[in-house]
């Protein structure tokens, strides 16, 4: 979300915000106590909160696509929990529709980036869930705009057993469905081996702890695993202490397929660009690496072929100039 737009939903809802989404923004996770997890989490929650129904989760998805688009982005992969609105729309089905119309709508207007949809189940609920909605994403499972590209596993990877959830992993696999779980940012390498038994995966979101352990790493990289690399999120949730200790260089050395990521901007206060320019500014990457990583974000994606082809003639475009 915007925070221009959480703030007017709030408003609107009568509902309260902290300072830290209104005359703090964006949240600094500068001291050990108030860094990390849990404190994204609250705020993540509350601005989930003043979603209240079809029309604001149909804001949502139209700015997503239209900022990400301003910004030189072709397509979004937007992860969504049904479940979350559910109630103000009649249920898990009804939420999805609705994402998943705008998703197509707002893909057809010009300068939006087109979107596809990944449907995410919680670690912090059971697994029986999962499967619920593995089955619902398989329901809408296609190949463009406006359809479900992935399922996914999302929230605090130090709740709940990673295996209990292969079940519907496999469920969204067999209806060709991209298999992208959370995994390797609050937990370590041993976290990423267990997902890449339980889930498959084609990405895997954040995954940088595998560089923990040599052994994960090179099971990452003979797999092909890609792995979405959000530096800001990293470095506010406490993962890393600064920037330069994302081990960004690392996992391109070794061969992994690295997509960078902006995770969170309504949170972490930055977008995508300025992943790309903190990988230039502090991690030396060239013109020629900073397009490698455009196209292997290309490449890990569900996007279509020609949505492919006019962003990797972009990104020869970029280069030339």
């Amino acid at each position: 979300m915007r925070v221009a737009t959480v703030r007017e939903m709030a408003a609107a809802h009568g509902m309260r915000l902290p300072a830290t989404l209104t005359r703090e923004y964006p949240p600094r996770f500068d001291a050990a106590d108030e860094r990390g997890w849990f404190r994204f989490q609250r705020l993540y929650d509350v601005a989930r909160a003043c979603v209240r129904g079809e029309a604001d989760m149909r804001r949502i998805v139209r700015e997503a696509a239209l900022d990400d688009g301003a910004e030189g982005s072709r397509w979004l992969e937007i992860q969504v929990d049904p479940t979350s609105y559910a109630p103000f729309v009649g249920g898990i089905t009804p939420a999805l529709e609705i994402v998943l119309d705008e998703a197509a709508a707002v893909s057809r207007e010009p300068g939006a980036a087109q979107v596809g949809v990944v449907v995410a189940a919680s670690r912090m609920r059971h697994p029986l869930e999962a499967r619920t909605l593995a089955r619902l994403a398989a329901r809408y499972a296609g190949s463009g705009p406006g359809s479900v590209v992935g399922f996914g596993l999302s929230n605090d990877e130090r709740r709940g057993d990673t295996a209990e959830f292969a079940a519907a992993f496999r469920i969204a696999r067999a209806a060709g469905l991209a298999s992208v779980p959370h995994a390797g940012e609050l937990l370590g390498a041993d976290a990423v081996a267990a997902t890449l038994d339980a889930a498959a995966p084609d990405r895997i979101g954040h995954g940088v702890r595998s560089v923990e352990d040599p052994r994960v790493l090179e099971r990452v990289v003979a797999a092909g695993v890609a792995l979405e690399v959000c530096p800001g999120s990293n470095v506010a949730l406490g993962v890393y202490d600064e920037a330069p200790d994302v081990p960004l260089r690392q996992l391109l050395s070794a061969g992994a397929v690295v997509a960078l990521g902006a995770d969170d901007p309504l949170i972490f206060g930055s977008r995508l660009v300025e992943q790309y320019e903190t990988a230039r500014s502090v991690h030396g990457l060239s013109d020629e690496e900073l397009a490698g990583l455009a196209r292997s974000s290309l490449a890990a994606s569900r996007a279509p072929a020609d949505v492919r082809a006019a962003a990797e003639a972009d990104i020869d475009a970029w280069l030339a100039g």
